[in-house]
C-alpha cells in the first residue's frame, strides 16, 4: 500500500507544448475565414441583401398599414456645431430608416400634406461603413459633389428616399420628412414651446446642442447648403466604395468627377416597380 507511485496531476511539458501547438494551429486556420466571414458582410453584395431586405419590410408595412411607407437613406449628423452641422459629413456612417406618410395635423402628425415619419419602434438600420449608397448625380452638378452656390451636393446626394404605395408598387411621391412631433425647425431650450423629442429626426440645433435626435429633417432647403427639403422619391441609386470616395474628395476634382460619372454609368441599381426587388444593370 505505500509502495504504491501516484501520478502528478495536470499536464507534462511535452503534453502542454503539443496542446498549444494545437490551439496555434486551430487559430491559423480560423482567422483567414473570419476575415472572410467579416469581408463579406462589408461587400457590395451584403450592402445589396441589406437594403433588400429593408425594401421587403418597407413593402409589407405599406400593404399592411394601407399607408406610404419607405425606406429613408440619409447620413448621420455627427457635427457638435449649429452653424456648421455638415461637419464631418465625409466621414459619417450612412443609415436606413423606415418612414410612414403621415399628413395628419399637429402634434399627432407631421402637419404636412407630403409629411413623412420614422416608424415607431423601428430603429434605423446602419449601413457597411466601407460602402455608400447616393441617389444619383444632378444634373446641375455636371457630376460633382458640389451643388448650386457651392453646396455641399454630398449630403443631397446620399439623402433620398424609396416609397411603395398601399398597393405595394414602388412609386415616385414628394418626400418632406419631419419630427413626429410636426415641429418646424424645432428649439428644446428652457422655455421654449417649439420643442420635439424625436430621437430619429429632429432640427440642426436639436441635434448638434442636445444630441436629441440623428438625422436632420427636412426643414432646410438649400439652407447653410442642407439641400434637405422636399424631393421626389426615386427607383435608382448606386453603390459607392467608400474609402475610394473619400480619397479622391479630399484629392483632385476631376478625378472625383470621372468616378462619380463612371459609377452613373455603369452600375445603376434599380428598383422593380412591381416587387420592389434590386435589379442590376449587369
Amino acid at each position: 500500500m505505500y509502495g504504491r507511485t501516484h501520478k502528478a496531476a495536470g499536464l507534462t511539458l511535452i503534453e502542454t507544448t503539443l496542446v498549444v501547438a494545437t490551439i496555434a494551429l486551430l487559430v491559423g486556420f480560423a482567422v483567414p475565414a473570419v476575415r472572410s466571414l467579416v469581408g463579406s458582410f462589408q461587400s457590395e453584395g451584403a450592402v445589396k441583401s441589406m437594403i433588400s431586405g429593408a425594401l421587403s419590410s418597407a413593402r409589407a408595412m405599406a400593404m399592411s398599414k394601407q399607408r406610404y411607407v419607405g425606406v429613408r437613406f440619409q447620413k448621420l449628423c455627427t457635427s457638435n456645431d449649429p452653424a456648421d452641422p455638415l461637419k464631418g459629413l465625409l466621414d459619417a456612417p450612412q443609415y436606413m430608416i423606415f418612414v410612414m406618410h403621415d399628413p395628419a395635423a399637429a402634434p399627432r402628425g407631421t402637419d404636412l400634406a407630403n409629411g413623412f415619419r420614422a416608424i415607431e419602434g423601428l430603429e434605423p438600420i446602419k449601413l457597411p461603413g466601407t460602402m455608400g449608397v447616393i441617389r444619383g448625380l444632378d444634373p446641375r452638378t455636371t457630376g460633382t459633389l458640389v451643388g448650386p452656390a457651392g453646396a455641399p451636393y454630398q449630403n443631397d446626394a446620399t439623402t433620398f428616399s424609396i416609397v411603395f404605395a398601399p398597393s405595394g408598387r414602388v412609386v415616385v411621391h414628394p418626400v418632406r420628412v419631419r419630427n413626429k412631433d410636426g415641429v418646424y425647425q424645432p428649439r428644446n431650450d428652457p422655455g421654449s414651446t417649439k420643442t420635439s423629442y424625436d430621437d430619429v429626426f429632429n432640427s440642426v440645433d436639436n441635434i448638434c446642442r442636445y444630441k436629441q435626435g440623428m438625422f436632420i429633417q427636412d426643414d432646410y432647403p438649400g439652407a447653410a447648403g442642407l439641400m434637405l427639403g422636399e424631393e421626389d422619391s426615386v427607383t435608382v441609386f448606386w453603390i459607392y466604395d467608400a474609402a475610394t470616395l473619400r480619397t479622391l474628395a479630399k484629392g483632385i476634382p476631376t478625378e472625383l468627377t470621372g468616378y462619380l460619372n463612371k459609377l452613373q454609368t455603369d452600375k445603376p441599381v434599380y428598383v422593380s416597380s412591381y416587387t420592389g426587388h434590386l435589379v442590376s444593370a449587369d
